[in-house]
């Protein structure tokens, strides 16, 4: 006896006939009775066999629909693309006789995926962008969120009078920032092909314009990833959290720079585990000057009551 459900109902039998011999049309679309003809539902879904997949590799190679939207494209991937490879979707090779006709398919696809001046600005911007993200490593999550951070001020005309890699790298900073994954001013420019205090002026300009929420950046956020360019131990990088947490209750953190706070910290905690590293190894990851790593661990032994054996 076939059974379809039809909203909270279901259909098992024909009400024109009471046959229960129903047929389902997939490539109409529709519930047809096979005795009778009578079509019983024309938006029928396909649901479709469920593929087995046993993990998420699987799973992508199964999947029936297409790659997900992205805004780090600037159709956000809904056009189509050839790839540059001589290959069908078999994986098999073009012949010679038909790859001129490929070459004018891919010249033109590329042409018409750009329409006008906008579209190119973001191509390009784009590009930019991921060419930055690749080179600091950054996740998936804040590439989206500076691809966003970019089309929200293009859309607000932002970026007449300024370079577009200036106003990229501001985005990148404020997506960094905006996700909890920090990285400084100077990463970024060096990354990008603009200098610090261009990004800075930008990036200033944009959370203005743009109304962007952005709280200030906590030392403790750069803890995990300077301990592990020193190839410290979990030890010291709980040390050192213990550590900004007794100054951010003694408000010795306010006012200062965040990653010059993380390194002292960094500092101290290695000396007290026996991991001991130089000050001039501790300013390298940091990207700050030793001077600054000496006021701040000053600051810290003193107002902390911390004992150092030097």
């Amino acid at each position: 006896m076939a059974k379809v459900r039809e909203g909270a109902e279901e259909i098992e039998q024909c009400p024109e006939c009471n046959s229960h011999h129903l047929v389902r049309d997939y490539e109409r679309g529709e519930l047809l009775c096979e005795d009778c003809g009578l079509v019983l539902d024309d938006n029928f879904i396909d649901q479709g066999p469920e593929w087995r997949a046993f993990d998420v590799e699987q799973g992508e190679k199964r999947a029936r629909t297409g790659a997900p939207m992205t805004y780090t494209i600037h159709d956000k991937g809904l056009s189509t693309e050839i790839s540059w490879k001589n290959k069908d979707s078999y994986g098999k090779s073009i012949p010679t006789r038909n790859r001129a006709q490929l070459y004018r398919l891919r010249k033109w696809q590329r042409r018409i995926r750009v329409s006008n001046a906008t579209e190119r600005n973001l191509a390009f911007a784009l590009s930019e962008l991921d060419r930055m993200a690749s080179s600091m490593g950054l996740p998936r999550n804040v590439r989206e969120t500076a691809a966003m951070i970019y089309r929200k001020a293009v859309n607000k005309n932002l970026i007449r009078g300024r370079s577009i890699e200036g106003v990229v790298a501001a985005s990148l900073y404020a997506a960094c920032r905006q996700c909890n994954v920090p990285r400084t001013l100077d990463e970024v420019a060096n990354s990008s092909r603009v200098g610090r205090k261009e990004i800075g002026r930008t990036y200033r300009f944009m959370t203005r314009e743009l109304k962007l929420k952005l709280m200030p950046t906590n030392p403790q956020d750069y803890v995990q990833r300077f301990c592990s360019e020193l190839k410290l131990s979990g030890e010291v990088q709980s040390k050192a959290a213990d550590i900004l947490k007794d100054a951010a209750e003694k408000e010795l953190t306010s006012g200062r720079g965040p990653t010059g706070v993380a390194a002292a910290a960094i500092y101290v905690s290695s000396i007290l585990c026996n991991e001991r590293r130089t000050q001039r190894e501790v300013a390298d990851v940091a990207g700050v000057t030793e001077v600054t790593i000496r006021n701040r661990y000053k600051e810290l032994t003193e107002k902390l009551g911390i004992e150092i054996q030097l």
